[in-house]
């Protein structure tokens, strides 16, 4: 893998070409009230950042929608690559839970050089995605048949491949994913199906219950 480069921005410029990246990437609307709530900020910060972009030449508006131009989507490979393969560093070699690696890895971005970059790629043996199952831009992934989990049927055994970057955000999930072994790798068989959307699966013999929320977006390989 190459490493991406781009001219030197300033963090609040790569953190929202993240966030818009990421947003898109989950299938997500990008507009204004999704973008502060991911980073807690206001509406009207996030009005004055979006106008300060769209003259930088790193986003473009349509009707509300915001987009990356080709130099924002430079800057956001960039970021979103810089803060997967922290996060493989953080779980793989340093043996963080995957959790507490996220949160780190969203200030080691910021500063990982290009050099440091291609260094880590290399310990690592070329990672196709980050620990939650999440592509690693310019690398060699291939995405496999994915359903989300809501959509298996009883009795159907899966392995957990993908944990979307909207589930990352959610307070506590990934721990709780963790703790019920439920990260990319492993596997489970579905038990029940609630008619509030609650997805029971098994895991080691153990009833693991995930709301409508989580299941629905949670992707599987069927085994």
């Amino acid at each position: 893998m190459t490493p991406y480069t781009s001219p030197e921005h300033h963090p609040a410029f790569e953190e929202y070409c993240e966030t818009i990246f990421e947003l898109a990437e989950d299938g997500l609307k990008v507009i204004q009230a999704r973008i502060a709530e991911r980073l807690s900020v206001s509406r009207p910060a996030v009005s004055e950042m979006i106008r300060r972009m769209t003259e930088e030449g790193l986003v473009s508006t349509d009707k509300g929608e915001i987009e990356l131009t080709d130099a924002g989507r430079v800057l956001a490979n960039t970021m979103v690559r810089r803060h997967r393969i922290a996060e493989r560093f953080l779980t793989d070699l340093l043996g963080l839970s995957s959790a507490d690696a996220h949160h780190e890895a969203g200030k080691w971005e910021h500063v990982i050089s290009p050099l440091v970059e291609a260094a880590i790629i290399d310990r690592l043996d070329h990672p196709t995605t980050c620990p939650h199952g999440n592509p690693i831009p310019g690398s060699t992934y291939v995405e496999p048949m994915l359903v989300a989990l809501a959509q298996v049927e009883i009795g159907q055994g899966v392995m957990v491949n993908r944990i979307p970057e909207e589930l990352e955000f959610e307070p506590g999930l990934l721990e709780f994913l963790e703790e019920n072994n439920l990260l990319p790798g492993s596997s489970a068989t579905v038990v029940r199906l609630s008619p509030d959307g609650t997805t029971t699966v098994d895991v080691n013999g153990r009833a693991v219950g995930l709301s409508a929320f989580t299941a629905e977006r949670i992707l599987v390989t069927l085994t």
